[in-house]
């Protein structure tokens, strides 16, 4: 049996569902929390209950590392249903992506043996059902662009998760940032 709960966060209320002490789905805040609350229940077909202790501690960590704590969420058990072989594996890279880093597409793909699978990647992580313990969040576009964000608020969801994990993104400013190092002489 299924059940779920919502949980406050920094970005809002988050969903979360689990069988046994096992997470089974998690969500991102909608715009209000019965919202939240009913995407969760037609998704899992479960019901709110209180969580026990293995989903509290798991709770925990997610509030934490929503409050900009370096947090790592690979302890947290889940079981993602069945998901197909190379999804699994796009997942398992993603989880260990530390926070405040990213990679992108293509590197997820270059890590599974082929670079061209990148749009592949994105389709595995726009399904992703456990979004915040497999951190889709810190997957980028080539050359770290921002693209789609499945969840609701966009790329702007992404944003405001990177900026908590304090990420850094774009290209570092060198020592004197973006100056010319000698002006170009006139002809």
């Amino acid at each position: 049996m299924v059940s779920f709960s919502l949980f406050a966060t920094a970005l809002g209320d988050c969903g979360i569902a689990w069988r046994g002490d096992v997470v089974v789905a998690t969500r991102l805040p909608d715009r209000t929390s019965s919202e939240t609350a009913h995407r969760m229940a037609t998704r899992t077909g479960g019901t709110q209950n209180a969580p026990p202790i293995a989903i509290q501690n798991a709770i925990a960590s997610i509030t934490a590392l929503l409050a900009g704590e370096r947090v790592d969420l690979g302890g947290i058990a889940c079981d993602i249903g069945n998901v197909d072989p190379f999804a699994t594996q796009v997942y398992a890279i993603t989880r260990s992506i530390p926070a405040g880093e990213t990679l992108t597409y293509g590197a997820i793909a270059e890590q599974l043996g082929d670079k061209s699978r990148a749009h592949q990647v994105g389709q595995a992580l726009g399904r992703n059902p456990v979004p915040i313990i497999v951190p889709c969040h810190r997957v980028m576009g080539a050359d770290g662009k921002l693209v789609g964000f499945s969840a609701d608020g966009g790329v702007e969801m992404k944003l405001r998760m990177l900026a908590i994990e304090g990420a850094q993104l774009g290209k570092p400013p060198g020592l004197f940032g973006d100056l010319p190092l000698m002006a170009k002489p006139k002809r």
